[in-house]
């Protein structure tokens, strides 16, 4: 008898463990609140080496100059693509397929995303992405983003050798996509190439703090 309530012990003592949130390398896995937080930071809308700003398709990814979508990010992130990948896994969820191109849909679970950033008092207020995107002719927001964990493609880590494929969004930096520009990425709404044409969105400039800001970046796995 002593012997199974050590063992029942120990098997629960693991389970309280594995419940417990967890951190590593810029992402939180917060398994009560089903969540994955990750450290961000507001992004330059322009480059120095570009003569021009670039429309919003990507919500999150690696600065410049390791993200090939730098130009084109909303918050920048210092995290491999398929850590986050697999912080999602932890919370039960199982990735989709990612799109690319004209005609193709995104596939996956639905997850929650939003920004946190700091207020006055330091303390962390939730902003949906609807507020922080604008068409800056229009000034109005887009329409609700229904995001999809899709996963990355498998890409070759050297064009010269096909056979050695990697986790393609750890080769770009890309996290979080807004159209199928890229099936190299973690994330993908439901737009497809048909929004890309005629929703050219930037920042709006009122909604995050200045550039260089920590930030949080949330994803938020409904309850089932």
């Amino acid at each position: 008898m002593k012997r199974f309530l050590l063992i029942f012990a120990l098997l629960f003592g693991m389970h309280t463990v594995i419940a417990q949130e967890s951190k590593s390398g810029g992402i939180t896995v917060d398994p009560k609140k089903r969540q994955v937080i990750i450290e961000a930071k507001v992004a330059p809308r322009q480059l120095p080496h570009l003569d021009k700003v670039y429309p919003i398709e990507l919500i999150a990814g690696w600065p410049h100059p390791k993200g090939k979508k730098a130009h084109e990010i909303v918050v920048s992130v210092d995290v491999m693509p398929s850590q986050v990948h697999k912080a999602l896994e932890q919370l039960g969820l199982k990735p989709g397929k990612p799109a690319k191109g004209e005609g193709a849909k995104a596939e996956g679970p639905i997850v929650q995303v939003y920004l946190e950033v700091p207020d006055a008092a330091g303390e962390y207020k939730r902003v949906p992405l609807e507020k922080v995107l604008w068409d800056p002719k229009t000034r109005k927001a887009p329409p609700k983003m229904t995001f999809l964990f899709t996963g990355s493609v498998l890409s070759p880590r050297d064009p010269n050798k096909p056979e050695d494929k990697v986790y393609g969004a750890d080769l770009t930096g890309s996290l979080i996509c807004l159209f199928p520009v890229t099936d190299e990425v973690v994330l993908q709404t439901t737009w497809t190439m048909k929004e890309e044409k005629f929703l050219k969105l930037d920042v709006n400039p009122d909604a995050l703090p200045k550039v260089g800001t920590a930030v949080r970046l949330i994803l938020e796995v409904p309850s089932p």
